[in-house]
């Protein structure tokens, strides 16, 4: 995509996800939710400011950066989101995955495009230090949802809360294996960028491409097309 072709020929190490992100809590409580998600968050995007090109990528003008609405912590007893939020929120997992965007001009409009950072660990491995492929086409389904969620939470979005993206189809390319950190010392993670935009919209109907990106956001590792449909949630 244009705005991450351009990117620094810059080659860091990627620190800990340790040294950054404490685990979930244990005695997580409805009461204690939004102070722990907060502190999750500052660390989530602290890891990734740790790292020079994705600290430019989150230092553009007009960038709105925030922990992404499936990663949310969820009160305990509740089942949404669980694979992003409980399942691959783990060190080994996805230890960190925050979304970003460029806020529009004006409120009416929508946000069309929509950017992710993910660490993975060697425990979302297909074969040893590849990413399963299973895991990055629900990448590409995760990051293309979080358009309509900004949108939503940000009340561009309109058709009451009682509306709900499905997804419809999802057609995925592989032209690159996605890979993963190692395990061993000081290779824990790797770092992706998935990014995914709004190409058309047909009336409940919307159409959307989405990439996987690696090695400081200049190689394409997989493509997506989708359809979303917006579906009434108590049909």
């Amino acid at each position: 995509m244009s705005e991450t072709q351009q990117l620094p020929s810059i080659q860091p190490s990627t620190p800990s996800p340790a040294q950054f992100i404490p685990p979930p809590p244990a005695n997580l409580t409805t009461a204690n939710l939004p102070q722990e998600n907060a502190r999750a968050a500052a660390a989530q995007i602290a890891f990734f400011r740790a790292i020079p090109w994705c600290n430019a990528l989150l230092s553009r003008p007009r960038i709105v950066i925030d922990q992404s609405v499936s990663r949310q912590l969820k009160p305990p007893t509740s089942g949404l989101d669980t694979l992003l939020s409980k399942t691959l929120n783990t060190l080994s997992t996805i230890p960190a995955y925050v979304t970003f965007y460029v806020l529009p001009e004006t409120a009416e409009d929508l946000i069309g495009e929509v950017h992710s950072l993910l660490a993975l660990g060697h425990d979302v491995n297909g074969w040893e230090g590849i990413c399963h492929g299973g895991l990055v086409v629900t990448l590409i389904d995760e990051v293309m949802g979080q358009v309509f969620a900004v949108n939503r939470n940000s009340g561009r979005l309109k058709g009451g809360d009682d509306v709900m993206p499905v997804t419809g189809w999802l057609n995925t390319r592989f032209e690159r294996p996605v890979k993963t950190g190692s395990g061993k010392e000081g290779d824990e993670v790797k770092v992706v960028l998935v990014s995914a935009r709004l190409v058309k919209r047909d009336g409940r109907k919307f159409f959307l491409e989405g990439e996987v990106r690696a090695d400081e956001g200049r190689v394409v590792c997989a493509r997506g097309e989708a359809c979303f449909v917006l579906v009434k949630e108590k049909l």
